[in-house]
């Protein structure tokens, strides 16, 4: 995937990159907010993405890959995801 991305585009891949966890994404201010929420509706990570970041598909990967990473070191096991090609 080397195109720019659309906002929509970007939350979809958002939102799948977390799984088992929920990633209630959103877009405003020109920014892409996550928040993954365990099962007990506890926080568990947040990101704030500038849109110049997932309007790129390889920054939006890399920043995803920081957030995964950061979740697993909290101690929370996240599924295999790579970026949709």
């Amino acid at each position: 995937m080397n195109a720019p991305l659309r906002i929509n585009e970007a939350l979809l891949i958002a939102n799948h990159a977390f799984h088992p966890f929920k990633c209630v994404a959103w877009e405003g201010n020109g920014e892409l907010s996550l928040t993954v929420i365990d099962r007990t509706f506890t926080h568990i990570g947040r990101q704030q993405i500038p849109s110049s970041a997932y309007v790129d598909p390889a920054q939006l990967e890399s920043l995803l890959k920081q957030a995964r990473a950061d979740i697993s070191k909290e101690g929370y096991e996240l599924q295999s995801w790579s970026m949709p090609q």
